[in-house]
């Protein structure tokens, strides 16, 4: 349970890049910027912190993939599907660099 509780901080930045990220832009090439480059590097930096700081938890990489699925339906269309597991695996990816540099 605490090793869960520790992924919530990090689930919570990610949300951010989310839902409120793709509230900012005003056009549409600012927005295909956004998902393409800001929420992925939010969610690899974030998963890095987490891997340095945790090590590696499967639950991270899990919860970011899950967090965007409502984004779709809220911001996006169904072509967006793909960045669910394009996200979860630049987390995974990010966390197990993370972990590298554990001490």
């Amino acid at each position: 349970m605490t090793k869960l509780k520790k992924v919530f901080p990090y689930l919570f930045v990610c949300a951010i890049a989310f839902y409120i990220l793709p509230l900012l832009p005003r056009d549409k090439s600012a927005i295909v910027l956004m998902v393409i480059m800001h929420i992925p590097l939010t969610c690899f930096i974030t998963s890095i912190i987490y891997g340095v700081k945790n090590g590696v938890n499967i639950v991270l990489p899990l919860g970011v993939g899950l967090l965007f699925i409502p984004a779709i339906y809220i911001h996006y269309n169904s072509s967006a599907w793909v960045y669910v597991f394009l996200y979860a695996i630049i987390s995974l990816v990010g966390n197990l660099i993370g972990r590298a540099f554990q001490k």
